[in-house]
């Protein structure tokens, strides 16, 4: 079995996020909403083009730019690291940031992410030699042993 596409193509113009949201095929968590769409034959990726897209948003409901900007970032490093590994080709996926999604324990995101795949039937299980494992706990800010954040920042507070 041929490896899966690392690469993950985007969303870009309004009418794919509103195909994507239009088919209410969703799954809710506490740090981000999760929207899918399968491919059909009036949108999908042209040939050559990633089997998966994403889209992201967030909107002012989460926070300041600042915020909103922080929630995208996470949200976009947690699918890096698991949607081109365990999600099912032919499928939209759009990420939609929540109040919590800045300030979520990075695993427990992780965990949201990877429940919202399950629940919607789109998980795949790699094999067992998989190193996602060790990439779920080091993601950005990361809590390391010491109480650093582990992305270089030194910002972690020691005895909290």
């Amino acid at each position: 079995m041929a490896a899966p596409d690392p690469r993950v193509g985007r969303l870009k113009r309004r009418p794919e996020f509103l195909a994507v949201a239009g088919t209410r095929r969703k799954h809710v968590a506490p740090g981000l909403i999760l929207q899918v769409r399968r491919h059909d034959e009036r949108q999908r990726p042209a040939p050559g083009e990633p089997p998966i897209r994403l889209g992201l948003t967030a909107s002012r409901k989460v926070g300041n730019a600042v915020v909103r900007n922080r929630a995208r970032r996470r949200l976009r490093e947690a699918a890096r690291q698991i949607l081109t590994a365990h999600a099912a080709p032919g499928h939209d996926f759009v990420l939609v940031a929540r109040a919590a999604t800045a300030e979520r324990p990075w695993a427990e995101l992780v965990g949201d992410l990877i429940a919202a795949l399950k629940r919607l039937g789109l998980w795949r299980d790699v094999s067992k030699g998989d190193a996602s494992r060790n990439e779920v706990n080091g993601g950005p800010n990361a809590v390391t042993s010491n109480g650093g954040t582990g992305n270089g920042s030194g910002g972690g507070e020691v005895g909290a």
